[in-house]
């Protein structure tokens, strides 16, 4: 919502209010005890409702940006590499496996 108003305000288009809805699915499958819990997500519904005087055109223009330059958005469409390190007591942890 915040790249709706952000892009509104570059291509000066008029955004009175807008509202978003997201539906995600996830499934967590394994074991706790067992060290093999694997969690995934199933996928991602998003409902944008924007009111605005100007044309539907523009307004059209301004969705389509927000969702270009919105990163949480293009990660889950184009996932990139995730780098985690993990500390204990302020030292590196070892992990197996990870």
């Amino acid at each position: 919502m915040t790249q709706v108003a952000r892009y509104g305000h570059m291509l000066k288009v008029r955004i009175d209010r807008v509202r978003m809805r997201v539906l995600a699915r996830y499934r967590v499958d394994g074991s706790v005890l067992n060290d093999t819990v694997e969690a995934r997500m199933l996928g991602a519904e998003t409902t944008l409702e924007v009111e605005s005087p100007d044309p539907p055109e523009r307004v059209a223009r301004v969705i389509s940006n927000a969702e270009r330059g919105c990163f949480v958005m293009q990660a889950l469409q184009k996932p990139v590499p995730v780098t985690t390190t993990a500390l204990v007591n302020g030292q590196p942890l070892s992990r197996a496996g990870a």
